[in-house]
C-alpha cells in the first residue's frame, strides 16, 4: 500500500502504519473534539458506518491521505473510545464495547503522485489489514512492559498482515451481513482481542473490528451527514 499521511493530525507513513498509529492515537483517549472532520469532507468516495439500528455514541477517528493529498481510508468509532489504561487500575478497560468501521477507498493499480513507482490495488485484504492493525493498536495488554510492547505489537502486526493476505484460509469464516440494506458477504474472524471483518460495497471496501460489540447483528450504511460523527 501507498505512502500516506493522517489528515488532521501530525506525521506521516505507510498506509499500514499510519492506520496502526491513528488507532494508538485514539485508543488513548484523545478528546474527540481534535480530530477535525476536516479530512473526512475532502474524500471522494462515501464514508461507512454502523446503520440506523445503532443509536449509541459516535465518534472520528482519523483519515489516511497519499502524498499528494488524496483521501485514501478513514475510520469512525462507535461505542465506547478504547484506551489503554491499565486493566488494574481500570477494570472498567477490560470491558469496553466499542466497534470501528474502516472505508477504503477502491483503487485500481497505478502510478504513484511523483511517477516514480506504482501503487498497488486496494482490496479486501487492504480493508482486513488496516482492521486488523486498528483493533491490535487499541487492545494491546496493558500490563505488558513498555520495553516489551512494540517488539509484541510488531510481532502480531506481522501477523494481522499474513491472515489479510490470506482471506481464504481457514482461519477466516463468511458472515453475511447488510450494507445499505443489501445483504453483502464479509470475512470474519475472532481473537482474543476482538474480531474483525472485511468485504467490499459499492467503490470501497469495507473493514471493521470491535470488542464486547456483538458483529453478528450489526448492518452498515453510507454516512449521510459525517459531522454528526464529532459529538
Amino acid at each position: 500500500m501507498e505512502t500516506t499521511s493522517r489528515v488532521g493530525a501530525q506525521g506521516a507513513g505507510t498506509a499500514d502504519a499510519s492506520a496502526a498509529d491513528a488507532a494508538a492515537q485514539n485508543a488513548e483517549g484523545a478528546p474527540g473534539s481534535r480530530r477535525t472532520v476536516d479530512g473526512y469532507l475532502l474524500a471522494s468516495f462515501p464514508w461507512y458506518g454502523l446503520d440506523e439500528a445503532y443509536t449509541g455514541p459516535r465518534w472520528l477517528m482519523q483519515v489516511g491521505a497519499a502524498a499528494d493529498g488524496t483521501v485514501e481510508h478513514g475510520a469512525t468509532g462507535h461505542g465506547e473510545e478504547p484506551t489503554l489504561r491499565s486493566e488494574r487500575a481500570d477494570p472498567h478497560a477490560a470491558k469496553q464495547r466499542f466497534a470501528v468501521v474502516v472505508t477504503v477507498a477502491s483503487r485500481p493499480g497505478r502510478r504513484s503522485a511523483d511517477g516514480t513507482g506504482v501503487l498497488e490495488a486496494t482490496s479486501v485484504s487492504s480493508a482486513a489489514w488496516l482492521a486488523g492493525s486498528g483493533l491490535l493498536s487499541c487492545t494491546w495488554p496493558a500490563q505488558m512492559e513498555r520495553a516489551l510492547r512494540q517488539d509484541w505489537l510488531d510481532q502480531q502486526t506481522a501477523l494481522a498482515w499474513e491472515l489479510a493476505d490470506h482471506l481464504d484460509d481457514s482461519a477466516w469464516s463468511t458472515l453475511s451481513l447488510p450494507v445499505d440494506g443489501v445483504p453483502t458477504d464479509f470475512r470474519y474472524r475472532e481473537s482474543e482481542y476482538g474480531w474483525v471483518l472485511a468485504g467490499s460495497a459499492e467503490g470501497v471496501h469495507i473493514g471493521a473490528y470491535g470488542r464486547g460489540m456483538s458483529a453478528y447483528g450489526m448492518g452498515f450504511s453510507v454516512i449521510k451527514d459525517i459531522t454528526d460523527y464529532r459529538g
